[in-house]
């Protein structure tokens, strides 16, 4: 009995490739492996959404779909994977860096009844690979070792393109990013579900900015973000109160920098100090809801705001105390200030993971058993 392969190809203004693309993932369908292509147009600007429309006139096995307006290639999948009817789901770039017949062997291990999740990586074929951009080779490893060490997985290329699922798991994750954040997302995703994730070798024929690629520095600043983001709510308590700190003192900072900018600005310190205070509060606030926690996690928007709010206060009298206190029993002002305020950073630590951002238990995903134990 054949399975399906449902093949989602974003698209943007990959006019050039875009037909050699689909003609070598054509070429892999057998008697054992039917195909389903999807193409999805991202709104480009030359001929790709024609030619992709005179493809699937040749091939009923083509799906073509498309944007309106250019929303990028996580937008593009999410569109793509809503419409896979396939037993199986591998993303596809419209150019040929990557090699579809690499596609059978990645569904292999699902097949199989091993995997759920089948990653490709560039890092761990010995077949030849063009030989270019050693920065984005060293950045792109960069990605992988910190988001293995938020998921506790041991991928060798996080942001490979060649990503294969079980279509009812993909077709479950709710994939928020649009553009090449879909990468650290959907790793994030899949390993906070649990699942059985494989990674094989493939081989890669990159190609230059000159030859149509599109990622750049700002997508690698964003998949950092997303990282954090999609990771930073369920990593171990000390690893969260190490993110904490470095939220708390960027917002100690701007802080300090709003009082004294207030300051030359002739305004009295009575005032100064509690504007920049409040103002460095909701800094700590957009920070942790964007770096750590889960916005909206237990509590509705201004709930969570005003619990948020109670917190901050309740910590300020603790620390005002805390202060008085030492000195009264003799310790230096230093001292006395420094004590205070860690005291301060474990409550306010404390009472943001346990109380305004708590997380109602997380459903995790099981592959189903039949009765020989097999999935």
């Amino acid at each position: 009995m054949s399975e399906k392969l449902s093949v989602v190809i974003p698209c943007f203004n990959e006019a050039q490739t875009l037909t050699q693309c689909v003609r070598r993932v054509l070429a892999i369908a057998g008697p054992d492996l039917d195909l389903e292509i999807i193409v999805v147009d991202d709104a480009s600007s030359d001929d790709s959404l024609s030619i992709a429309k005179e493809l699937q006139k040749l091939h009923p096995e083509i799906k073509v779909l498309g944007h309106a307006v250019n929303q990028g290639k996580g937008a593009a999948l999410r569109t793509g994977f809503s419409q896979a009817t396939g037993d199986y789901v591998a993303v596809q770039d419209a150019d040929l860096e990557y090699d579809p017949r690499d596609l059978k062997r990645l569904i292999q291990p699902m097949q199989d009844g091993l995997a759920d999740v089948v990653f490709g990586s560039r890092y761990l074929t010995t077949g030849c690979h063009r030989v270019l951009y050693f920065w984005h080779s060293l950045g792109n490893r960069f990605l992988t070792f910190l988001s293995n060490m938020f998921t506790d997985l041991n991928l060798s290329d996080m942001e490979t393109c060649y990503k294969v699922f079980k279509r009812e798991i993909i077709q479950q994750v709710d994939i928020q990013e649009n553009r090449f954040g879909f990468e650290p997302e959907i790793v994030a995703k899949v390993a906070d579900m649990r699942l059985r994730i494989y990674e094989m070798g493939i081989s890669y024929h990159a190609r230059t900015y000159e030859e149509g690629k599109k990622i750049g520095l700002k997508d690698g600043f964003r998949a950092l973000y997303c990282i954090l983001h999609y990771n930073s709510h369920k990593a171990p308590v000390p690893l969260q109160f190490l993110i904490y700190l470095f939220i708390g003192g960027l917002a100690a900072l701007f802080n300090l920098v709003v009082f004294l900018v207030m300051l030359s600005l002739g305004v009295m310190p009575v005032w100064a100090a509690p504007v920049a205070f409040v103002l460095a509060a909701v800094l700590n606030y957009q920070l942790c809801i964007m770096l750590l926690f889960r916005h909206k996690a237990q509590w509705s928007g201004p709930v969570e705001w005003l619990l948020y709010a109670l917190l901050v206060t309740v910590v300020g009298f603790v620390d005002l105390w805390a202060t008085q206190l030492f000195l009264h029993y003799g310790v230096g002002a230093a001292k006395a200030k420094l004590t205070a305020t860690l005291i301060g950073l474990v409550l306010n630590f404390s009472g943001r993971r346990l109380l305004i951002f708590s997380e109602k238990g997380r459903g995790h995903w099981r592959p189903q058993l039949d009765q020989k134990g097999d999935p």
